[in-house]
């Protein structure tokens, strides 16, 4: 069975940045980072498939990187100009067949514990 463990979440100033790690213990083919804030639903932040372009949520555009080193089986996000509306748990997610959504929650099987990142103004 495959687990993923996160780290990284930490408190920061607006405009500050982090680098989340998710290290996989198998070979999960699709990955993906998802948040979630205090009362609202959980929200697709980034995905990563084994040959297809990574995806990124529309609020996270081109401040955060998600990234894989597949000789360490770790995900990493590396989230930039962070803002405290980021501020929420942030859960890594796999699985081994995706057949939608790569933001639909659904999709995937196996997830980590959440690391919490909090970004103050």
């Amino acid at each position: 069975q495959v687990r993923l463990v996160e780290s990284g979440g930490d408190s920061v100033q607006a405009g500050g940045s982090l680098r989340l790690s998710c290290v996989a213990s198998g070979y999960p083919l699709y990955m993906a980072w998802f948040r979630q804030a205090p009362g609202q639903e959980r929200e697709g932040v980034a995905a990563i498939r084994d040959t297809e372009p990574t995806t990124y949520g529309e609020s996270v555009k081109g401040r955060f990187t998600i990234s894989k080193d597949w000789d360490k089986n770790t995900l990493y996000l590396t989230m930039n100009s962070l803002r405290p509306e980021d501020t929420a748990i942030y859960y890594c997610a796999a699985t081994f067949t995706l057949r939608g959504d790569s933001f639909d929650t659904n999709e995937y099987n196996i997830w980590g514990q959440g690391t919490q990142v909090t970004v103050a103004s």
